[in-house]
């Protein structure tokens, strides 16, 4: 098995270089001086921490429930939005602050955006202004970096909170897996047992949050 690789791992040339896959006894003195320069370069850029965020719970019917992890705080790594009209939306905060996220709308579009470009191609899934049947499948969310990211997660915003201990989500491990079912449905299957799952049953359809590491 691989050693797992931690946010502390990142900050370090040696283990950010890992991550890479690459072992810095076997690269010349040329490509290591590449490297160190492209380490450097990243870490300056996330020197600043993203903070309290602005998450916009207050809009009346919205609910909100976050994925944190416990590590010398309770720092965010994904939230899910449902929307007073019954609209679902998947976050994760980002050090640049960028707008990355899955939106599921009321006609049944569903696509990935970042920084309010479409990314890949949208599909469609049944509208939710229907009777909801069986499952759909919001994603399988990796490459988590809560503690570097720094966002802080305030358990008082959110309608729920799945909290997870440190190296179950890394920046090469593990992985958010979100789903909406029917009451009573159970959701797609996915590798392996999930270390922590927990079911939002506040709202048709049923929220699903798992965590595989």
């Amino acid at each position: 098995m691989s050693h797992f690789i931690s946010d502390d791992d990142l900050k370090t040339f040696e283990g950010w270089l890992k991550y890479q896959g690459y072992d810095p006894t076997m690269l010349a003195p040329d490509d290591l001086a590449k490297w160190r320069e492209a380490f450097d370069e990243i870490r300056r850029r996330r020197n600043a921490k993203v903070g309290l965020m602005k998450l916009g719970a207050s809009v009346p019917g919205d609910r909100i429930y976050a994925v944190a992890v416990r590590d010398s705080g309770l720092w965010l790594t994904l939230w899910v939005r449902r929307s007073w009209k019954s609209e679902f939306f998947v976050f994760m905060p980002c050090a640049d602050r960028s707008n990355v996220h899955a939106s599921y709308h009321r006609d049944g579009t569903f696509h990935h955006k970042s920084n309010d470009c479409t990314v890949g191609t949208p599909r469609k899934l049944q509208r939710l202004d229907q009777p909801f049947k069986g499952t759909e499948h919001l994603s399988g969310w990796g490459g988590h970096g809560a503690k570097t990211i720094g966002a802080v997660c305030d358990p008082k915003v959110f309608a729920g909170v799945v909290e997870l201990p440190p190296e179950v989500l890394g920046p090469r491990d593990g992985s958010v897996v979100v789903d909406l079912v029917e009451p009573g449905c159970v959701p797609i299957l996915w590798l392996g047992q999930p270390v922590r799952q927990q079911i939002f049953d506040d709202a048709v359809p049923w929220l699903v949050i798992r965590v595989f590491k």
